[in-house]
């Protein structure tokens, strides 16, 4: 869906929706495509292992993989890693985070066909420590996959400077052999891969709005990270293959897929959220997706001139609290928050002179800041797509069904 003229796409978006009560949430599958299209173009021929927790959707996750340029899963917990494992969604699953769940870590350990599918994630022998003690509870322990976390931050000016999140202490080769000869003194254990995410590369918009020397700023840290992690994450790989054969190198994010490819030792891409073109992705010099994830709310007050007020909308994105976080008026176009009142938990002020043009009952529609999150505030994800006729007129597009979120199955990994 271009956003090109917002009065077009404002009409396509309720003639699709016309017979849905708000609040409701909608995936525009021809801007699915073209986002995942362009994701895999920018992956350079290296395969996209999908990110689950920034789509949050079974049945889009299967869409999704079915495409071309995507192979595996990249998962957030490992109990979502068991089910989506059960429920065959992928035979590939990597747990990107590691876990400290005794009880999944039995059930993985207890499963042939779950120890197959799945690796986990580790960064220390006290993981190593934590799932031989689980294992230990099950009579027939199959073995293991895991994979080493490296630290992806930028660091500078003898460690004064940092940029990037705080996750793995395996920074240098000597650490990440350390750990890959602990985990191969354990007959329980097998090394499967690497992963290293530069969350300041992929996850931090080079073009943020209103902030032009800010925005020039990041973009010398990340030119600067990207150089010393390439060298960095290619002797690790280098290291670590004399002890034991890797089948993935991990990196990279939607944000930084067209860079993180360029690199040899990097084997897969990790990345998901760039099918929905969230609003944080708007401060992205490099991407141009469209939006793909968008929910709509019901006008159901009129406090004054120039105001309306929607049901619901305080769906904020996590991370560092700030605006940024907000999700974004969209349609009509030339809305925006009241600054004392932000989103709210039951109702929501916006202004703005398109405010006047709406009654009781008309829609706002919204995206969300990131991806995936939005998926926990709605049960069902309504599909619309375009019919393909070529007649360039709102009802070319139409509802062509509807799927469960995982909250729609009943399940809340986090």
């Amino acid at each position: 869906m271009t956003t090109a003229d917002p009065e077009y796409c404002l009409k396509r978006l309720d003639a699709a929706t016309a017979d849905l009560e708000p609040p409701f949430a909608v995936i525009d599958l021809a801007a699915f495509r073209s986002n995942a299209a362009g994701m895999t173009r920018r992956a350079a021929g290296k395969p996209i292992r999908l990110a689950s927790k920034s789509v949050r959707c079974r049945a889009l996750i299967e869409q999704a993989l079915a495409l071309g340029g995507f192979r595996g899963i990249l998962a957030f917990t490992l109990p979502e890693a068991l089910w989506l494992a059960e429920c065959q969604a992928s035979d590939d699953i990597v747990v990107a985070y590691p876990t400290a769940d005794t009880k999944a870590l039995a059930r993985l350990a207890g499963s042939q066909t779950a120890s197959i599918a799945i690796t986990l994630m580790v960064d220390s022998t006290d993981h190593l420590d934590l799932i031989a003690r689980a294992a230990a509870t099950v009579a027939d322990r199959q073995q293991v996959k895991v994979a080493i976390d490296i630290d992806a931050s930028y660091q500078a000016f003898f460690g004064r400077f940092r940029a990037g999140a705080m996750r793995s202490p395996v920074r240098t080769p000597a650490q990440a052999c350390a750990l890959a000869k602990a985990i191969e003194a354990r007959p329980g254990l097998r090394l499967a891969g690497l992963m290293a995410y530069e969350a300041q590369i992929a996850g931090v918009g080079d073009q943020p709005p209103g902030r032009p020397f800010y925005g020039r700023a990041v973009r010398l840290m990340q030119r600067l990270s990207a150089r010393e992690l390439a060298d960095r994450r290619a002797a690790i790989v280098a290291a670590v293959e004399k002890i034991a054969p890797l089948r993935f190198v991990n990196g990279g994010g939607t944000g930084s897929i067209a860079t993180t490819a360029a690199e040899a030792a990097v084997t897969e891409i990790g990345a998901g959220s760039g099918l929905y073109q969230p609003g944080l992705f708007d401060a992205y010099r490099a991407l141009s997706g469209q939006p793909a994830a968008l929910f709509a709310l019901p006008v159901v007050r009129r406090p004054g001139p120039g105001a309306v007020t929607v049901l619901g909308g305080g769906y904020l994105a996590s991370g560092q609290a700030a605006a940024s976080r907000l999700p974004v008026p969209f349609l009509p176009a030339g809305l925006r928050f009241d600054k004392d009142e932000g989103a709210g938990e039951v109702q929501t002020p916006l202004l703005g002179p398109a405010a006047d043009g709406l009654r009781i009952g008309d829609r706002v529609w919204f995206r969300h800041a990131k991806a995936g999150e939005l998926c926990e505030r709605f049960n069902e994800l309504h599909l619309i797509d375009d019919t393909g006729l070529g007649d360039d007129v709102p009802g070319d597009t139409v509802l062509t069904g509807t799927v469960p979120t995982y909250r729609g199955e009943g399940k809340a990994f986090l």
